[in-house]
């Protein structure tokens, strides 16, 4: 008997090589009738005897291609159609943008085979790509999925790779970005001023050449442009540093091979599996103390290095030309975001890069390198973006048109979508013009391609923050959430958890309800609302937001609390000789004054001030320098106990608890001066922290204990917090999707909002 059925597929199943899968599989078991893209996803009608679709039904969702993603599957039967073939019927444009965008996706082992085979067409051909690989995200203008919606719609196919885009059996069939060296996008290497001194092959040649002779070079990558240099040169790359205004900071480098990774470093199979991976990140992994040298300024003072391998065919070939790692940084001046535009770059790095090699297929959007490390044998992200975004973080409960407009740093963007949130890739810190355009262009991207009306728009209650300011503009509802409780629901949305927890949240800074920083906070949710039971004792920022880049006035606020306002107690400190005589009183000037002395609660700035207080790190040029410094230390150091704290109630509200620090800051000043190693002093510093978390946990009775916040991405603190927990009977979550820092703000907020109405129908 024939049946008939139809199949409604949602999820990442564009630009997957889905269609061409299930025509194959229709074939296979002798299915008649049709599959077709639209705006929702895949849309299947299949005919054919009841065992026939059974075994149709088995083997798709055995067999699904490797980045498919369902996120629904409806299928019903309907009335017989009479089909006399399977067909793959053009895209259909009418209708919601539900289908999932895909990342782009490093270059896949057959494509590279090509690329390699001189035999073949596409023998060094550097924008090879099939529907396994290639661009995705940073190419796309709107759903539905198709070439004209592309910026390859500027290239018309040649009849060869014609051909293979429409031949159903061929792995490039409907491969939008399909190219060759006859049709597709082609090669410039450029001198400073944007003279062309070579095309194609030659242009790669010499970039080659260029950067084995010391040359800093801005090479146009997937999703922007790499300042790439080669990466045992210690002269160059002290020079790349001064141009680009990046003193210490560590650079990522990209290798040749993982063969070459491991021969630098100790890379787990965790590690490895992470770097050959399709989305292919920068990776965290330790040097090894006697491994070949690369250029001590890659990362200075560090004991990792970022290590990637190549992520598109150009980088292939160019790695392959230079036989050696080379540097692979983020083509910007610091804080401003990578330059995607072949004129633009021109200027915005002039002075920068020596030369220039760049290729006229068009970027839609900036899409940084993500970035992960290893926690408890799985991913950790500290920063999500090309691979990954954007990849929806799924909901345990829908909400429709709803934008989140996450933090101030680090910042990404959410769109709520039935019941998932699509989280944007990392936009950065909304400090400069250029920031804030790309912030915007994001935002009004991902509500092109969903066509999302809005309902609602979720933003930071910082009054100041830039992204704050521009949901108010918008002329939409707009909810203000607290920063830290962003940070708890982002964890609680990734482990679909709606139940009570204690949410601990180690942050820099953060606009507190009670109108001071906080960032050492313990929140109780109760049902939908968030009740903060525990925090830090507060401390004073001399200098407010200027103490965040100059660690040293975060601890003479620590000293001066803990002197009862005296600081001549403790002159012989390194924090304070670090300052000049006139300096200090004009610091305890506004100390005892209250001029410009914002009182905190961060995590963020007690890791920075003990840092300055051991003699560490006073000034810093880059977030987390100085707790870096003090984390590094603490690698290796076995200690029985930490340093003596106190817990007692909040003189404001009873109900809440406050962690003295000053018998552990006394603590770390006596160890000072008795000699006791940095490296003791930080490991006991680390396990204060720890034993403070399960303390509090204890006090508040909640089994599930969730981690999270930017001091959060300290390896130590994380994996030690889980291992105590655990061994004590606590339930700890992590993050694993998302980052623990900013980056995971946005989906935060989206998830109070959600939880916090009814679900829309």
């Amino acid at each position: 008997m024939m049946n008939t059925i139809e199949i409604r597929i949602r999820g990442t199943v564009q630009g997957v090589g889905f269609r061409p899968f299930v025509y194959r599989l229709a074939r296979d078991c002798s299915i008649k009738g049709w599959v077709q893209n639209t705006p929702e996803g895949v849309v299947i009608e299949a005919e054919a005897p009841g065992d026939h679709l059974e075994v149709f039904m088995r083997r798709f969702q055995e067999d699904l291609p490797p980045h498919c993603i369902i996120e629904t599957l409806a299928k019903k039967e309907i009335p017989p159609r009479g089909f006399k073939s399977f067909e793959i019927l053009p895209s259909d444009t009418k209708g919601e943008q539900t289908t999932l965008v895909l990342p782009d996706m490093a270059t896949c082992q057959e494509c590279l085979r090509e690329i390699f085979d001189i035999q073949d067409r596409r023998y060094l051909y550097p924008f090879t790509n099939c529907t396994h690989c290639g661009p995705r995200y940073s190419i796309i203008e709107s759903l539905p999925y198709d070439r004209a919606n592309t910026s390859m719609k500027h290239f018309q196919m040649c009849p060869l790779c014609q051909k293979e885009y429409e031949d159903p059996l061929d792995r490039r069939f409907h491969a939008q970005p399909n190219a060759c060296p006859v049709c597709g996008p082609w090669l410039q290497l450029w001198d400073a001023q944007g003279r062309v001194l070579a095309v194609h092959g030659q242009a790669m040649e010499k970039t080659a050449k260029f950067l084995k002779q010391g040359a800093i070079v801005a090479v146009k990558g997937l999703g922007g442009f790499h300042l790439m240099a080669d990466a045992t040169d210690e002269n160059t790359l002290q020079l790349l540093r001064r141009r680009k205004n990046r003193p210490h900071k560590p650079l990522a480098v990209m290798f040749p091979s993982l063969a070459a990774i491991e021969n630098v470093c100790k890379v787990s199979g965790f590690e490895k599996r992470l770097l050959v991976s399709a989305q292919a990140p920068i990776v965290l992994v330790r040097k090894k103390e006697d491994s070949p040298s690369i250029a001590p300024s890659v990362a200075p003072d560090n004991p990792y290095v970022g290590a990637m391998l190549a992520c598109m065919p150009l980088q292939h070939i160019l790695l392959y030309l230079c036989q050696s790692a080379v540097v692979a940084t983020s083509g910007n001046i610091s804080d401003e975001p990578i330059c995607i535009d072949n004129q633009e770059v021109l200027t915005r790095l002039d002075g920068i890069a020596d030369y220039f090699l760049v290729h006229n297929r068009p970027i839609v959007r900036q899409v940084d390198d993500s970035l992960l490390q290893e926690v408890q044998q799985g991913p950790y992200f500290l920063r999500r973006s090309r691979g990954f975004a954007p990849l929806p973080v799924k909901m345990p409960l829908r909400s429709k048109g709803i934008l989140a407009v996450g933090a101030h740093q680090k910042n990404t963007v959410a769109l709520s979508l039935e019941r998932s949130a699509i989280i944007s890739q990392h936009i950065g810190d909304l400090d400069t013009k250029e920031s804030i355009d790309v912030f915007e262009r994001t935002v009004e991207s991902l509500r092109q391609i969903y066509s999302s009306p809005l309902r609602e728009v979720i933003c930071d209650m910082h009054p100041d923050y830039t992204s704050s300011r521009y949901a108010k503009d918008l002329q939409v509802p707009v909810v203000t959430v607290q920063h830290h409780q962003a940070h708890v629901a982002s964890c609680l949305a990734e482990h679909g958890i709606e139940d009570s927890v204690l949410g601990v949240c180690f942050d820099g800074t953060g606009y507190g309800e009670d109108g001071t920083i906080w960032g050492g906070e313990f929140f109780k949710n109760e049902g939908n609302e968030f009740k903060r039971v525990a925090h830090f004792r507060l401390f004073p920022l001399p200098g407010g937001e200027i103490a965040i880049s100059q660690p040293r006035r975060c601890a003479l606020g620590l000293l001066y609390v803990l002197g009862h306002g005296n600081l001549e107690p403790f002159t012989d400190l390194a924090c304070m000789k670090s300052f000049s005589l006139q300096e200090v009183g004009i610091i305890k000037k506004m100390l005892s004054r209250n001029i410009n002395t914002p009182m905190t609660s961060s995590m963020g700035r007690l890791f920075d001030a003990i840092s300055s207080l051991v003699g560490l790190c006073h000034k810093t040029t880059f977030e987390g320098q100085a707790a870096m410094a003090l984390e590094f230390q603490a690698e290796g150091n076995h200690v029985a106990q930490g340093y003596p704290y106190a817990v007692m109630s909040d003189t404001v509200h009873k109900d809440c608890l406050v962690i003295d620090w000053a018998d552990m800051v006394s603590g770390v000043v006596d160890d000072v001066r008795r000699g006791v190693t940095l490296g003791q002093i930080a490991a006991k510093f680390h396990y204060t922290l720890i034993e403070i978390i399960v303390d509090v946990a204890s006090r508040v009775g909640e089994n599930k204990v969730v981690l999270t916040g930017g001091c959060f991405q300290n390896k130590i603190l994380t994996e030690g917090t889980i291992g105590r927990l655990k061994q004590k009977g606590f339930v700890p979550f992590w993050h694993s999707q998302i980052p623990p820092n900013d980056g995971g703000i946005a989906l935060g907020q989206i998830w109070l909002s959600a939880r916090r109405k009814a679900p829309c129908v």
